[in-house]
């Protein structure tokens, strides 16, 4: 059970730490002159689409797997 959540806390970590890697603060523009508007750098959105994909065919082979054993089990 704990070695469950320390991989939930993993993934946590890995899909949340590129929101906060490009969090600005409040008012924190980067050109010293406090406007709001600008020349902002878009962000990208395609950051770790990777990851989510393979987290995607995990679990799906995972309630493969555990559905071909209820059914081997009615059998």
């Amino acid at each position: 059970m704990k070695n469950n959540k320390l991989k939930y806390y993993i993934a946590a970590f890995y899909l949340c730490s590129t929101f906060t890697m490009f969090a600005e603060g409040p008012g924190d523009t980067g050109d010293g002159t406090g406007g709001l508007e600008g020349n902002d750098v878009a962000a990208p959105i395609d950051g770790y689409v990777f990851v989510l994909a393979a987290i995607g065919l995990v679990y799906v082979f995972l309630r493969l797997r555990a559905f071909q054993k209820a059914n081997a089990q009615l059998k």
